[in-house]
């Protein structure tokens, strides 16, 4: 029997790092089927462009700011001072003004990520710090806090973005591999915990999307690149006929599934038959990353003061 689908008119929705890509994409979706969609980012410029294209609520969310909120709920009604989405006491806070001003959180999509490219060696500790703190440490912030607003009342979605990366292990990318990896546990766990509450959680694993995060990758051999779009269609179907694993596109799953039967030296071999170890690798060095590099470098400047402090 087929399962009821649900309407999504009238859910309070955040999602954060929404201003772009797959939280832009994300919030148009959802707007266009009634959600009340309130979008967070670092960049509160373009949050708010974008906010204001779908109609759509623009609170600025920088993941990892210990100070900025404080100076943004002073100027809340001008919808100005950004905030750092790795700042547990600034996260928290975001979220109670989402509940004060729009209505109790019905789906909160942790979506704010990012994904600087370099082999281990060449990674530097900043580096390392900015993606355990936004890719990571802010998921967990945010699931917690949803399970914590949502559980009393016996209903919400939790839905983490993750990656076809939090399934297996990419040269290149390795740190980024282990922050997706442990967004994939910590899915499946707390989706566990939840069994009976009415709480719902859901994990998506998309493969590359072509959004500036995936500036300079090529192509792969049946490791066909998406659209944010696609990641979109795939977050609002989850939502609407839940289900906890998300693959996108579906036939992701299937590989993983095959890929995980062979012997180790058959998987890796099979893996670099079809250019699946090269696919982030090869652009570490590209040119036609320099700009995004510079920008997630950027990312979280809490963070980067607290480590200074």
């Amino acid at each position: 029997m087929a399962k009821r689908e649900r309407s999504l008119a009238g859910k309070v929705v955040v999602i954060t790092g929404a201003a772009q890509g797959i939280g832009a994409s994300t919030a148009t979706a959802l707007s266009r089927l009634g959600a009340k969609v309130v979008i967070g980012d670092l960049d509160q410029v373009l949050a708010e462009k974008t906010a204001a294209e779908l109609g759509a609520e623009a609170l600025p969310l920088d993941v990892t700011d210990t100070k900025g909120f404080t100076e943004f709920l002073d100027e809340v009604e001008r919808r100005v001072g950004p905030i750092d989405v790795t700042d547990t006491k600034g996260f928290t806070e975001f979220l109670d003004e989402v509940e004060r001003r729009v209505g109790p959180i019905d789906v909160l999509i942790n979506n704010a990520g990012i994904m600087p490219l370099a082999p281990l060696e060449e990674e530097d500790d900043a580096a390392t710090r900015r993606l355990l703190e936004i890719n990571l440490h802010a998921v967990i912030h945010g699931t917690r806090e949803a399970v914590k607003r949502m559980r009393p009342r016996g209903t919400g979605h939790i839905v983490n973005i993750a990656s076809m990366a939090g399934k297996a292990g990419f040269p290149g990318a390795a740190t980024y591999c282990a922050t997706k990896h442990a967004v994939v546990g910590l899915s499946e766990s707390v989706h566990l915990e939840l069994h009976g509450t009415g709480v719902l959680v859901s994990c998506v694993m998309p493969a590359v999307v072509r959004t500036e995060l995936a500036s300079g990758l090529g192509e792969a051999k049946f490791f066909k690149s998406v659209q944010p779009e696609d990641v979109a269609q795939a977050i609002v179907d989850a939502l609407r006929r839940p289900k906890f694993d998300v693959f996108v596109p579906a036939s992701l799953d299937a590989m993983g599934r095959i890929t995980r039967l062979l012997p180790r030296r058959l998987g890796e071999g099979l893996l670099r038959a079809l250019g699946g170890d090269k696919i982030l690798s090869s652009a570490t060095h590209s040119s036609a990353r320099a700009e995004y590099e510079s920008r997630a470098a950027r990312s979280a400047p809490a963070a980067e003061k607290g480590a200074d402090s």
